[in-house]
């Protein structure tokens, strides 16, 4: 099923892997010029365009964006018992890795009577975006929120998309998944729409303010994508995700069954969803093959995991040794890598690139999904290379603050004034110069 890129006998320049390993084509540029209408229409007509955009594409209108509070409490209260007990227990999981993320203020001592202080300051407001679709994702509230209250962030809004089948209200799950977190406001509006009015603001039918956003994080389709980053400047966002992907290093201890079932799992979210394997077992290539053959029919979405499986995103990488498929899963930066060989922590604490690990047989990402305790929301499309998955680092901004004596400046000041006059700056020198009765 999976298509084979045979690399066995030769390593390739990590140039070269880029530009030859499968991955999903997305092309926000080429959606820019749809989105650029939809920003710019909220930021003239605030709410009453957000909802024209939201009748147009989900086909309902929400009688407000906010959604009441009553509403999110009569969710919580409907949850299955099972459910909550399972989110509560990813709520608690994620709040204990999270809050070792958290910063302390540094000062250093530069020179007597000279400190710089590196202060960590959240951000004070921003909007937390679940996607709607083909899928219910409470699990990106929590994976959403959970950072952001643990960084201090004062101020949480979470927007996902109205669901017409409840009434112009996001699904209930997500409600009551905000109300376990103890997030009170929660906007039923999705796609570029939704970044727009975050960014912007406005007011609701109901005269409510509709207070604008510092920062917006969470993952969505390429129009939301794009929105992104056409408002990236006013506002702050965590990265620009593209289709979801995995990774499975393995080699012949590997269980076929498991590898199979694992590709599937990723392939299930989209049909633009990439299962890619590298492997330097030809056998276990085959026995996975078998086994997706096997596993896809049994499956609740099986014509979307086929098409996911059998995309140019997905597919079977042949290498020569286990140190070959490093490089190749390094070149590729997974979103999410698993790494299924003997000894496989060794082999995991060599890996350089990638959004997050999954150790041995018993680490799936779907683990990761819900209840590791680790963040879900984590680069893809390769930038897992130079970037890192959301965290409590997301929500923080480092401010550094300078107290120097007169005493600490006046010893410096040569240097300063140096320097200033090399750039052909003189008066960044007379600034210096200036607080000890001198303008030269």
């Amino acid at each position: 099923m999976l298509s084979r890129t045979d690399l066995r006998g030769r390593v390739p320049s990590p140039a070269e892997l880029r530009g030859m390993l499968p991955r999903a084509d997305t092309d926000v540029d080429a959606v820019l010029h749809q989105v650029r209408p939809i920003v710019d229409d909220v930021r003239s007509r605030g709410v009453e365009a957000a909802l024209a955009y939201t009748e147009r594409f989900d086909q309902v209108r929400p009688t407000s964006v906010r959604v009441p509070e009553q509403d999110l409490k009569e969710a919580l209260d409907g949850l299955d018992a099972g459910v909550r007990a399972a989110l509560d227990e990813s709520i608690r999981r994620a709040r204990a890795v999270h809050a070792d993320q958290r910063r302390a203020d540094v000062t250093t001592e530069v020179v007597p009577g000279g400190t710089v202080t590196e202060r960590w300051v959240p951000v004070r407001r921003v909007g937390l975006y679940a996607p709607g679709g083909l899928a219910v994702y409470p699990s990106s509230v929590v994976m959403n929120v959970v950072p952001a209250q643990t960084a201090g962030v004062e101020s949480l809004v979470v927007c996902s998309p109205p669901q017409a089948a409840f009434g112009g209200r996001p699904h209930p799950t997500i409600l009551a998944a905000a109300a376990l977190l103890g997030v009170s406001e929660v906007w039923a509006v999705g796609g570029a729409q939704a970044v727009a009015l975050l960014a912007y603001g406005g007011t609701d039918t109901d005269g409510t303010a509709l207070e604008p956003v510092d920062m917006v994080t969470g993952p969505g389709n390429v129009y939301l994508t794009a929105a992104k980053r056409l408002l990236r400047g006013l506002i702050g966002i965590d990265s620009e995700a593209g289709p979801t992907e995995i990774a499975i290093l393995a080699d012949g201890t590997a269980d076929p069954g498991h590898v199979a079932a694992d590709l599937i799992s990723q392939a299930e979210h989209d049909t633009l969803a990439a299962s890619v394997l590298v492997t330097d077992s030809a056998e276990l290539a085959d026995a996975v093959d078998a086994e997706l053959a096997r596993q896809v029919g049994r499956t609740k979405h099986t014509e979307r995991i086929t098409t996911a499986l059998r995309g140019a995103q997905s597919g079977c990488v042949l290498v020569s040794t286990v140190d070959d498929g490093l490089a190749v899963v390094d070149a590729y930066a997974a979103e999410h890598l698993e790494i299924q060989t003997a000894d496989a922590a060794a082999v995991a604490a060599r890996v350089r690139a990638a959004g997050a690990i999954f150790v041995g047989p018993h680490s799936p990402v779907s683990l990761g999904d819900y209840c590791a305790g680790s963040n879900h929301v984590l680069p893809t499309g390769g930038c897992a290379r130079h970037s890192s998955g959301l965290s409590v680092q997301t929500f923080l901004r480092g401010i550094h603050v300078v107290d120097y004596s007169r005493e600490a400046l006046a010893d410096v000041a040569p240097e300063v004034v140096a320097l200033a006059n090399a750039e052909d700056l003189p008066a960044h020198g007379q600034a210096v110069t200036a607080r000890f009765g001198s303008a030269g």
